[in-house]
């Protein structure tokens, strides 16, 4: 049986959007000019290590990236701690793969023990067979590394493998890995490339879930 990768913040969570949300206030306090634009453009979906480069190639290589992160977890950990909002329909997706029996991995540019935390807090942990996390690869999204090691885990072939992505770096990733990308959008619409590089484009993880009945 085909199986399915997910990925975390933006599928699962509702946390792409109020991780930028915890930006904007230290994004006014320093007086850092569309941080929010450039957050939601070029550092979804990806490792801290590469939102790090991200953020000192568009504000410069002295921008000040380990203390202004520390300010906007401090801001995410105070209103969201255990308490993450989850996206519609992750409950039906995951509970229509554990009837089905197809394996069921987690690969997110997340840290591991964040990732296990995050979703234990929610009830969601044994839901899945395998974690992988950002730490755990040379090369963040849009790099296939972490869907492939992903894969490894479970003994899938990357053929074999749906992922379910919510950013434009996930659904290269995926693409790029040989993987059946699944693009569920969250803070931006899917342009041209992304209709060519996603195998479907759904609008919540139920209609995931109504798509992977015909397909696993």
């Amino acid at each position: 049986m085909n199986a399915v990768i997910f990925d975390m913040d933006g599928v699962i969570f509702d946390t792409e959007r109020i991780w930028i949300e915890c930006w904007s206030p230290v994004g006014k306090a320093h007086n850092i000019k569309g941080i929010e634009k450039v957050l939601r453009d070029e550092c979804v979906g990806i490792t801290a290590a590469a939102m790090k480069a991200s953020l000192q190639k568009a504000y410069g290589a002295d921008f000040p990236y380990d203390e202004y992160v520390r300010e906007a977890s401090a801001i995410f950990h105070e209103r969201y701690d255990h308490n993450l909002p989850m996206k519609p329909g992750v409950t039906d997706v995951l509970e229509f793969l554990r009837l089905s029996g197809a394996p069921v991995a987690m690969a997110s540019s997340t840290p591991v023990k964040t990732v296990r935390r995050e979703l234990e807090d929610a009830g969601l942990l044994s839901f899945f067979q395998v974690i992988t996390g950002g730490e755990e690869v040379a090369r963040s999204k849009p790099a296939p590394d972490i869907f492939l090691l992903a894969a490894k885990k479970l003994g899938k072939e990357p053929g074999e493998c749906f992922v379910v992505e919510d950013s434009f770096n996930g659904i290269r990733a995926a693409h790029a890995a040989g993987m059946r990308p699944i693009m569920v959008p969250d803070l931006l619409a899917p342009d041209g490339e992304m209709q060519a590089l996603a195998e479907a484009i759904l609008p919540s993880l139920t209609e995931v879930a109504s798509y992977l009945r015909g397909a696993l």
